[in-house]
């Protein structure tokens, strides 16, 4: 290959299945307040958003709410002691990070998530093969959908934004990855809204699963 590539990886819904754990933040605090719990069917799909999107599902804040701030921080810190309790990989995924490894392939994970939460959670998980870079929703400047993240994450990687991939499972993925150059592929499997659909996005492609996209970064792999 003439230039390095790399794969960068959105945290939550695209390589890893943070939504049990973030739900059961969410219903402790229900639960404090004599509510009834949520099932997890009503809190995955909005498990992207962070704190904004179970606080909205589960007590219908929203940030320019006088008591969102409170609230936010009573979800993060029940969150931060509770992290990788029912958290793991997607199914397939280990198998796609190995496959990455064995071809000598450089990758990263861009998260929103901030690093107080994201090096815990990724130290917890006791990843096989490990990130060459970690971005998160606060080390640079500006957060996903700017570019700044995915920028910082190819530099560490040492790679190209027109020899890479941005995958994710939010519009801001595919936003900051179009903005910094790198293809962007949809993560189909993650959390996505009833009525938001990825083909609608504007990514490169929509990954179903964790198969069609090792199937698909073989094929990008024989092209580079």
């Amino acid at each position: 290959m003439a230039e390095s590539w790399a794969v960068l990886f959105d945290l939550d819904g695209t390589l890893v299945d943070t939504a049990p754990d973030l739900a059961a933040a969410a219903n402790r605090m229900r639960e404090a307040r004599n509510l009834p719990l949520l099932p997890l069917a009503n809190l995955r799909p909005v498990a992207s958003q962070g704190a904004s999107g179970l606080l909205r599902a589960a007590f219908g804040l929203q940030p320019e709410d006088r008591a969102f701030a409170a609230m936010r921080d009573e979800f993060l810190k029940n969150y931060q002691e509770h992290i990788c309790e029912q958290t793991t990989l997607f199914p397939g995924m280990t198998h796609v990070l190995s496959l990455l490894e064995e071809r000598g392939v450089a990758w990263g994970i861009v998260t929103n998530k901030p690093g107080f939460l994201t090096i815990p959670l990724i130290a917890a998980l006791k990843l096989t093969v490990t990130p060459g870079a970690i971005v998160s929703g606060d080390t640079t400047a500006r957060a996903k959908p700017d570019p700044l993240p995915v920028m910082h994450a190819l530099q560490q990687l040492g790679a190209t934004g027109k020899q890479s991939i941005m995958i994710g499972d939010d519009p801001r993925d595919i936003l900051a990855g179009r903005a910094a150059g790198t293809q962007c592929w949809a993560a189909g499997w993650g959390y996505i809204e009833a009525g938001d659909d990825p083909e609608g996005w504007g990514a490169d492609q929509v990954i179903r699963n964790s198969r069609s996209l090792e199937l698909a970064l073989l094929h990008f792999h024989t092209t580079q």
